[in-house]
């Protein structure tokens, strides 16, 4: 893996009206000709990504959209998908003229405002029209980041890609690590990696990438084995590994393996705490004892891969809630980095660990379920609650255990 994954990326979304050069300016700012540049007004439809670096910043990924103010059935179809991108950005960049906000832009700032999504407005064509003292003052009084710019000439440029940089100093994304919190200088981790169908040949899967490149930028050592080798591995170290994580699938076979006082969880459990919240996934995860005959579930993929014959959301984890529940439950799988359903009539939502997307996304969904009276869990969680070990694998965080124990009683969280 050579490059940044999308996910840990600051991600930045390009919004505005038709033809007020949303495309030119993104041209402008990154140096690339990254998005086509057209005097007809409506050229960008679907919004359309870019993975660059902006000094300062570093890695980030810029998001292209249609206008706000797009119109007819297309323009409507054009315009959600826009707004969809609201809930993957970390900033938002608002291109508008010198005549300032319309409703269409003020609209689009409550949103951004009640996602709490930090914005600059960019006033372009500066070289045809300034904007006006009255227009600046306003947003001065607001407290709202403004730069104005020409993207053809080049003039505040430099100034925008600097508020950027000031915009995102102040961000995390992501939390800072993925296990660095849960082990020590010099500990061992064993890292349990079963070699699958799904597995991709010479190359190992991005959340097992991560966690290692992690254990070594927090000077502890990753030992990986395959889940046939760990009582070989176990009888060649000096002394116990400090933390052992593994894949969901194998869940029961590592944990039956492992000594009992051998910290134990998985991968996708790390990345529910790294991507989302692991305490409602924890919360979520008891709607299963109420599942009845007919209920939907709905299985929930940030990536779009091609099906295996054992899928994992597919195959796998309907087959254990079946067998576990006893009940004739449907599924449906939602795979993609966007989630543009309605989910309502579903009684439970089990989402993969989210590798493939980043938090802002993956919070969005999970507020989205909530919104919608939707439990919901993540594939980690609920693999290893229907096999009896999730105790077990939420050793390491003492809060999502006892609140797992509160949950099992009939308590709700505090």
């Amino acid at each position: 893996m050579n490059s940044t994954p999308i996910a840990n990326r600051i991600h930045i979304g390009v919004f505005g009206r038709r033809n007020v050069g949303k495309s030119s300016f993104i041209n402008a700012l990154t140096g690339q000709s990254v998005s086509i540049v057209s005097p007809v007004a409506g050229t960008t439809t679907d919004p359309v990504g870019k993975a660059m670096e902006i000094s300062g910043v570093g890695p980030v990924y810029i998001y292209d959209t249609a206008g706000i103010d797009d119109t007819g059935e297309l323009g409507t179809m054009r315009v959600k998908k826009t707004l969809a991108v609201l809930g993957k950005v970390n900033v938002a960049l608002l291109v508008t003229t010198a005549q300032g906000l319309d409703e269409d832009d003020r609209d689009l700032m409550r949103r951004l405002s009640g996602r709490g999504i930090v914005t600059i407005v960019v006033f372009n064509k500066a070289d045809v029209e300034r904007p006006g003292r009255e227009v600046v003052d306003t947003l001065d009084r607001t407290g709202v980041r403004h730069v104005t710019v020409s993207s053809l000439t080049g003039e505040g440029i430099d100034r925008a890609r600097q508020a950027i940089v000031d915009a995102a100093s102040s961000l995390r994304p992501e939390p800072p690590t993925i296990v660095g919190d849960l082990i020590g200088h010099g500990d061992c981790v064993l890292l349990i990696v079963p070699i699958d169908l799904g597995a991709p040949r010479g190359r190992l899967i991005l959340p097992q990438v991560q966690v290692i490149r992690d254990i070594l930028d927090n000077d502890a050592v990753a030992v990986v084995a395959k889940e046939r080798e760990i009582e070989y591995v176990m009888r060649g170290l000096a002394r116990p590994p400090s933390l052992a994580v593994c894949d969901s699938q194998v869940v029961l076979k590592v944990s039956g393996d492992l000594p009992p006082d051998v910290r134990l969880t998985t991968f996708s459990i790390l990345f529910s705490r790294l991507k989302g919240d692991l305490a409602t996934f924890v919360e979520g995860v008891r709607a299963i004892e109420g599942l009845a005959d007919g209920d939907r579930v709905l299985i929930l993929e940030a990536c779009t891969h091609h099906p295996l014959p054992d899928d994992i959301g597919r195959v796998k984890i309907p087959r254990w809630l079946r067998q576990y529940t006893g009940r004739d439950l449907s599924f449906d799988v939602h795979a993609g980095p966007v989630l543009d359903r309605d989910v309502s009539s579903y009684k439970l939502a089990v989402h993969c660990g989210g590798c493939m997307i980043n938090r802002a996304e993956m919070l969005n969904r999970i507020g989205m379920l909530k919104d919608a009276g939707v439990p919901v869990t993540n594939y980690g969680v609920a693999i290893s609650y229907v096999h009896g070990v999730l105790d077990r694998v939420l050793q390491p965080f003492p809060y999502e255990r006892s609140l797992l124990a509160r949950v099992e009683e009939g308590g709700t969280k505090t």
